[in-house]
């Protein structure tokens, strides 16, 4: 059987990006599901920051794999904004991170992760996490990618205190100079 040079390279990256960034940092297990009263008040508790701020923005709560659990779009927001919420959730729970980890390895200038399936590189979406397992992932969209990144925050925060992301490695030192 030929394999797809394609299909291939696409599986090392996705391997790559959710091994850990770091030798002592392992990615956090799968839990039980969000239900759907916990995911709506994650989402009330997104769209009140968002309304205190003055932003229209679409809310998706997410389970472990990335299937909506509960969705909420705020009158006078962008039509697009409802589906970029919901695969920036489904980015935060199948590769057990937040998207801005994903837009800050694009940044970086690893474009490769453009490429992957089921990955949107934009601020926004975060797991939840319930002692010590990702029950689900938040999505919000709608304002500039900080703004959805705050909303979003406080709405996994409905869960209680949330990981933060460890500290990317440091960059490799510049080649020295030709004597």
């Amino acid at each position: 059987m030929t394999r797809n040079p394609i299909s291939a390279l696409v599986a090392v990256l996705a391997l790559a990006l959710v091994a850990p960034s770091r030798a002592d940092a392992q990615p956090l297990p799968y839990g039980p599901t969000v239900g759907a009263e916990a995911a709506r008040k994650a989402a009330d508790a997104a769209v009140a920051e968002a309304k205190k701020n003055g932003w229209s923005m679409a809310v998706a709560v997410v389970d472990p794999g990335g299937f909506l659990v509960y969705f909420e779009k705020m009158d006078q927001t962008q039509l697009g904004s409802v589906q970029v919420s919901q695969e920036k959730a489904r980015t935060a729970a199948l590769f057990r991170r937040p998207s801005k980890a994903l837009e800050d390895a694009v940044s970086g200038g690893k474009t490769s992760y453009l490429v992957l399936p089921g990955a949107l590189p934009i601020e926004g979406g975060l797991p939840i996490v319930v002692d010590g397992k990702i029950v689900g992932a938040i999505g919000v969209s709608g304002g500039s990618s900080v703004q959805d990144g705050q909303v979003a925050k406080v709405g996994a925060a409905t869960f209680g205190p949330q990981p933060q992301p460890a500290p990317p490695a440091p960059a490799a030192p510049p080649p020295a100079a030709p004597k």
